[in-house]
Order: C-alpha cells, then structure tokens, then sequence
C-alpha cells in the first residue's frame, strides 16, 4: 500500500463516524437528565386567621425528571397533606399536582374557626426512564383568632375611583385594603383582620388614615382618621414556686414538731 493510500483511508475512517450521522445511521445521543438533586418547598404565611383561605406557593425542582437545561422532561409532581388535631372541613387545594416548568404552583390552605396547629407535609417525586426520586418537607401554620379592625367609608358628592388604605399597629403598617370605586355618597365596609401569636403586655393602637383622598372620602363620622386601641393583658401568674415553697414549708413544719415530741419521749423515759 502506497503512502498515498494509507493518508486516503485514515482520512476517511476520521470522517466516517461524521458522514453515518449525517445519514442518520448514527442517531445523535438523547438529552441526558438533570442530575441535580430533588428539592421542594412550601412558602406562605405561618401564622393565618380562623375562617380563612390563605394562598400558598408550592415549588419542586430537579432529579431525573428534569433535563440539564433545566427543561422538564419526565413527571415531576407533588403530593400534599395535612397533620392537625381537627382536620374536618380544613383543606391544601389542589393536593396533587405536576411541575410543567421550573415555576411554583399556588395552592389554597382552607380552614376552618377551630384554633389549632397544621403541618402541610409535602412530598415531590420526579420521575423519568424508570428512575424515580423523591423528596419530602414539612412546613407549620398556626391558626389563631385574629384581631379585627372594621370601619364604614362614606365617599363625598363626587365619584371616588378605587384607592387603596393602609392599616397601622402603633404607627407600622401591617397591611392594606383595597377598596373598589365609589359613587357619590356611596358607603363602603373595610374590614382588616391581623392574626397573630400574640402582642407585648400594654396597650396597642390599630389605626386607619384617609387623609391621602383629600376629604374625597370620610369614615361615617366625617373624620379621615379611625384607630382603635386594645389593651392586652400580661401572662398569668406563675404560682408553682409559690406551691413548692408551702410544701416544703408544711412538711418542714411537720419535721420540726415530730423532732421535738421524740426528744421530749426520749428525756420522760430516762427520768
């Protein structure tokens, strides 16, 4: 074989495996699957009031189900449930769900008047080609009594577009109402409730401020300004030190007199 047949043929066994793909006799390599890890979470309020339904973002990401660019090309799914004392008439809609991007679901907590503690137990599988991995977190939500802050907007003789009032608690705004457009003299309900784990020993003022519609828009009493304070109450007195001291004190009570009455016995019995 000449030198110049020998550059011919490494020339082509170089271009072969070019020139099969290129026919389609070599199938290009399938997009290989994420291999990150499984992951999820819960995100929403933790603490939220009796009566309510409150929305919650559900996200699930990675495993097999999930190609390295991030596309999800298998079943990637979550699974939700709930753990509480008093589940009836409480729900976490939907609780089933597939991931068809790398975007969070929203899901709805309903509950009911019974104050309690829920845990949302979350499970996410992602599964492709036969591989399926999993994932599981947990997430805590207090349902409590709220406090309920509740006024009547009048509008003025002109009509009043939508607008929007903040609520304040001791002068830090802990929330807002949206209150849709009003007609001449047209009256309105606001009602904001706050729940929480509880408030510091003292009074605290919840207010209202409208002075941002410049008089379009009063409460009934024809003020722009509305609070409401409360007075919360400290924690009960702690009496168990108190009981343990008289129990000690009444057993020592009863050492000392039985001590005296022996050594008396003793001093008869040698005279």
């Amino acid at each position: 074989m000449t030198a110049r047949s020998v550059a011919v043929l490494v020339l082509a066994l170089l271009l072969a495996p070019a020139l099969l793909t290129a026919v389609g006799v070599l199938a290009p390599t399938a997009r290989a699957a994420g291999t990150t890890a499984v992951t999820g979470s819960v995100t929403g309020p933790s603490i939220v009031s009796t009566g309510s339904t409150t929305p919650f973002q559900v996200a699930g990401f990675g495993g097999p189900a999930v190609s390295a660019n991030g596309t999800v090309v298998g079943n990637l799914t979550y699974y939700a449930s709930l753990v509480g004392p008093n589940l009836t008439g409480v729900s976490f809609l939907p609780s089933e769900s597939n991931f068809t991007s790398n975007q969070s679901q929203t899901a709805d907590l309903v509950v009911t008047n019974a104050t309690e503690t829920i845990t949302i137990d979350l499970e996410v599988a992602s599964v492709y080609l036969g591989k399926n991995v999993s994932f599981n977190t947990s997430y805590v939500v207090n349902v409590v009594q709220p406090y309920v802050i509740s006024a009547t907007l009048v509008a003025s003789a002109s009509w009043v577009t939508a607008f929007t009032v903040y609520v304040t608690l001791d002068g830090t705004v802990i929330g807002n109402v949206s209150v849709p457009a009003l007609q001449a003299g047209g009256t309105y309900q606001v009602k904001f409730e706050y729940p929480t784990l509880g408030l510091s020993t003292g009074d605290h003022t919840f207010a209202i401020s409208l002075v941002q519609e410049h008089g379009l828009v009063t409460f009934a009493n024809g003020q722009t300004q509305y609070s409401e304070t409360v007075y919360v109450t400290g924690p009960a007195p702690d009496y168990t030190l108190w009981y343990v001291a008289g129990i000690v004190a009444f057993f020592g009570a009863i050492f000392i007199f039985a001590t005296r009455v022996a050594a008396r016995r003793r001093g008869a019995t040698r005279r």
